[in-house]
């Protein structure tokens, strides 16, 4: 049966069903949008040195952490799943990257062992929501537990340094760096360069939106989220497509974690803590429906830069971290509740 019959039967309420809510996704999004322009408006007329360059380029990197594990959430989110375990899973292949380069592996076969741990444990992820029938919640939960209790016991729960500075190249690199050399001798930085991250982050992003839009993979993706059954009998592999979402969260939060070991040019088995909640924020903030079928790449990014600029903001302004949770919950309540509002109304 086509893609299209698949859209169709996805909703109950049908076509007219599903417009309904893509209306409301971007509804969702241009909010999230407007309040994104809202915030650099206020943070830029509180501090100078919010819209400089320096900052800008810190924000990005700061931001790059949130949108990796956000599009692997938004990926699971569609389908109607959760990853709770992306946290503890980011700092068990950090510390895999670091102990392979502390054994003698060359820095690109150290990054490879960090993305295929995050795969192994998306994969175990997926099996078991799959195979065993276990709700995600649980599944997830156990994962990430299990992650990170292997990360501190593989390093006795100390960090893992003396890595050299070819590791922190990945983290810390920039691209398009313009330097001159100054009349005193010292060079002077013209223009800071684009952080390794952040080009990372875009042709990440650009690649998810591709698959799914534009590939037969993201409309099954959408068709399970929707409606998992109707997609079934529509002849879809409900259970592959669940299971690829799984391992690609735990690829993005393997490449996190090799990302963030290298920025630290350190990897601590402690990395990561509370960095779920920050995915599925974003993913939320930007549109994606927690009852599923709903969400996109853009709307991800979004709320990630959203969440990074709050931040960054509130730091600037002297607000303490324990008023800035206390604000960046209440945004992602609210935002739970028009989400919810939006499905009832639906």
């Amino acid at each position: 049966m086509s893609d299209l019959s698949i859209s169709k039967q996805s909703e109950p309420g049908g076509v007219g069903s599903v417009n309904k809510e893509r209306r409301g996704e971007l509804l969702q999004k241009f909010g999230a949008l407007a309040s994104l322009f809202a915030l650099i408006i206020v943070f830029a007329t509180t501090s100078q040195a919010f819209m400089s360059m320096g900052n800008g380029m810190s924000v990005a990197l700061q931001v790059t952490s949130i949108a990796f594990l956000g599009l692997g959430a938004t990926a699971v989110i569609i389908t109607g799943g959760i990853d709770l375990s992306v946290g503890s899973v980011l700092a068990l292949a950090g510390v895999a990257d670091a102990l392979a380069i502390k054994a003698g592996a060359s820095i690109p076969l150290g990054i490879l062992v960090g993305l295929t741990v995050g795969g192994i444990c998306g994969a175990i992820n997926g099996l078991f929501i799959t195979r065993l029938k276990l709700p995600p919640f649980i599944a997830t939960l156990g994962m990430m537990l299990v992650a990170r209790g292997f990360a501190l016991r593989l390093t006795d729960a100390q960090p893992v340094s003396g890595l050299g500075q070819g590791f922190a190249t990945l983290g810390n690199g920039t691209l398009f760096r313009i330097e001159r050399m100054g009349d005193d001798g010292f060079p002077n930085v013209i223009f800071p360069g684009i952080p390794y991250p952040v080009v990372i982050m875009i042709v990440l992003a650009v690649g998810l939106w591709l698959v799914l839009s534009r590939t037969r993979l993201g409309r099954h993706i959408y068709a399970v989220g929707s409606n998992a059954e109707a997609a079934r009998l529509s002849g879809v592999n409900v259970a592959r497509v669940t299971l690829f979402t799984y391992v690609l969260s735990g690829v993005l939060a393997g490449l996190t974690g090799c990302v963030l070991m290298s920025r630290l040019v350190t990897a601590q088995p402690n990395e990561g803590v509370m960095y779920e909640l920050d995915a599925i924020a974003s993913a939320v903030i930007g549109g994606t429906s927690l009852s599923g079928g709903i969400g996109s790449v853009s709307g991800t990014v979004i709320g990630a830069f959203t969440i990074g600029i709050l931040r960054n903001g509130l730091n600037m302004l002297g607000v303490s971290s324990f008023t800035q949770q206390i604000i960046i919950g209440v945004v992602i309540l609210l935002t739970v509740c028009i989400d919810q509002l939006r499905n009832r109304k639906s």
